[in-house]
């Protein structure tokens, strides 16, 4: 085996298990057998709600879509070319950004399933399955870690980043349980389709290095 492509294998590896998982949610929530699960998640998640957690899980779940997470993906691309300006880097992060953006309507659009509907705190329109959020979430840091982490020596910062990463990932899809706009299995669901797309393009990425 070649050395790019024991490098590239790792990563398309965990991106075949992510899709494969995703099919596998996919045929559970279409059969509707992850109702328990669903149900259970939701129970513990929203159990949490007090006057001051609501206003926090508004606010991950507003940078998780539309302006803020654009000006966010601005920022970052800037950071990584201001300190960086790694050409192919750059444009492994808007490969992955906008695929990830692309790929949720179409997925939406293939599964046509709703979004729960008992106990909203904030409107939202549209399909459910898979959450743009989660995918948008896992694609935008997620990439941004792996990029970052090539740039960063110190175990510490490894650690700190690959922390502060998950922390967002998760906060954003839990915000979105926790407002009662999505099943649990739709933010599993946009977890795992993200991640096959990812690990795809850091995969194709590492063969190209």
């Amino acid at each position: 085996m070649s050395s790019h492509s024991a490098e590239r294998a790792p990563a398309l590896g965990i991106s075949l298990m992510c899709g494969l998982s995703f099919a596998g949610m996919a045929i559970l929530v279409t059969h509707k057998k992850a109702a328990s699960f669903d149900a259970a998640v939701i129970r513990q998640v929203q159990g949490w709600e007090t006057p001051w957690l609501t206003p926090v899980m508004k606010f991950f779940t507003a940078i998780g879509t539309g302006v803020p997470l654009v000006a966010l993906t601005v920022a970052i691309l800037f950071i990584l070319y201001r300190f960086f300006r790694h050409r192919r880097e750059l444009i492994l992060f808007l490969v992955a950004v906008i695929g990830s953006s692309l790929l949720n309507p179409l997925l939406k659009s293939v599964f046509h399933l709703q979004r729960p509907t008992l106990h909203r705190l904030v409107e939202q329109t549209g399909y459910g399955f898979p959450s743009g959020h989660a995918m948008g979430a896992f694609s935008l840091y997620g990439i941004t870690a792996y990029l970052l982490w090539r740039h960063i020596r110190s175990k510490t910062g490894r650690i700190v980043l690959i922390a502060v990463s998950i922390f967002l990932v998760l906060a954003i899809g839990l915000s979105r349980i926790y407002l009662g706009v999505h099943y649990p299995s739709d933010v599993v669901g946009g977890y795992l389709a993200s991640g096959c797309w990812v690990f795809a393009c850091i995969g194709v990425f590492q063969s190209k290095s």
